[in-house]
């Protein structure tokens, strides 16, 4: 019996951000991800802080991008990596979170409400 070996190479969430053509910044990418991701509506604040590039505010109003004036319910912090991990399902939230990869400031139930929609 002959058997083959198929190595596939895991696509890195990094990947998966890019546009064709177009070079977008994390946060820019963070914000289109998140738009698609929660297309009906989010009810509540969450602020995502991306270590080293800048801030997504996710509101009522929708995702953008935030500055440190910013209030929301729950704070979240992570390194870009981690966090374009969770938005490609690479990793699971409450995963990062418990591995201290996420770090959470503010309301634990706004957070898992996301994580919800998020996962």
């Amino acid at each position: 019996m002959f058997v083959r070996t198929i190595h596939i190479k895991p696509v890195r969430a990094q990947e998966t951000w890019k546009r064709e053509g177009a070079e977008m910044s994390v946060i820019d990418q963070a914000v289109t991800a998140l738009s698609e991701k929660l297309s009906g509506g989010f009810d509540g604040s969450v602020k995502f802080v991306i270590e080293g590039e800048g801030a997504v505010m996710v509101d009522g109003g929708g995702v953008r991008a935030a500055d440190d004036a910013d209030d929301a319910d729950v704070t979240m912090t992570a390194d870009a990596d981690t966090f374009q991990d969770i938005l490609a399902g690479a990793l699971n939230p409450a995963s990062a979170f418990m591995s201290g990869k996420l770090k959470l400031d503010g309301d634990m139930g706004t957070a898992m409400r996301l994580g919800s929609v998020l996962g």
